[in-house]
């Protein structure tokens, strides 16, 4: 059984053809996908998902392309939000310094906002980190995130990175760039990286694995990341879909 972590399937891309994507997962062994959020619209759309599929999970919050638009109501809408049932972490917050989609000043205040929700309502934070890896780690430790927890999804920094990232407590996810041929960096991550502190995402619809590249992914794809995890470490898929999964519902508090 495995666990897609991070999906945006509120996506329009998914608009026609949800049931026969998550037909496609289930027949995949994906038993349960988070769907997570970028702003308040996909927040709402996400719980709506939780509801008509069982197999769904959601995380709530605002993207940091989208942090210029946010303000401390938006902040108490998610905080509503992260009491629904199925909602079981906050995110995607965080920092992205390649786009710059909103100011940089705005991404950080929207991502400590972020943090200080999460403990309030005790979930932990999915956390984006695109090309800002010294100010999205300085953040999380003047935020004291550690009490906090989380993932650092679609992980794209250096094994010293990952080092201080688990010092915090927080897990690191593997996505679809581990099977590209350039990912040599990624490749030592993971061999790095303690079984117990990973998990699998497709981040779908982006980021498709090999051989599915630069067409859209979906989580039935989470197979191909979790079988290049298992050929980098030497271990069995099924290991590795048992671990990174148990790893998830852990995070998650999921049963």
């Amino acid at each position: 059984m495995l666990f897609d972590t991070h999906a945006h399937l509120d996506d329009e891309k998914f608009a026609d053809d949800l049931d026969e994507v998550i037909s496609r997962a289930e027949a995949n062994g994906i038993g349960y996908i988070l769907t997570a959020s970028s702003d308040i619209a996909s927040s709402v759309e996400n719980i709506t998902l939780t509801q008509k599929h069982r197999i769904f999970y959601a995380a709530v919050g605002i993207h940091p392309h989208n942090a210029v638009n946010h303000n401390k109501s938006v902040i108490s809408m998610l905080k509503e939000f992260a009491s629904y049932p199925k909602v079981v972490a906050i995110g995607e917050t965080g920092l992205d310094y390649y786009y710059d989609n909103s100011p940089r000043e705005a991404q950080k205040i929207c991502f400590a906002r972020h943090i200080s929700l999460a403990r309030e309502v005790r979930l932990p934070i999915i956390v984006h980190d695109r090309e800002a890896h010294e100010d999205t780690l300085n953040i999380l430790k003047s935020e004291n995130a550690k009490d906090v927890g989380g993932v650092f999804h679609c992980y794209s920094g250096s094994v010293e990175m990952a080092r201080e990232v688990m010092e915090l407590g927080f897990l690191i996810s593997i996505a679809g760039p581990v099977t590209f041929r350039n990912a040599r960096k990624l490749l030592d991550v993971v061999k790095y990286v303690p079984d117990d502190m990973l998990l699998v995402e497709t981040d779908s619809p982006y980021l498709a694995p090999e051989p599915h590249r630069g067409r859209r992914n979906e989580p039935a794809y989470v197979k191909l990341v979790a079988e290049k995890i298992a050929e980098i470490k030497g271990k069995s898929l099924e290991y590795i879909a048992e671990t990174t999964t148990s790893n998830a519902k852990r995070l998650f508090g999921i049963q």
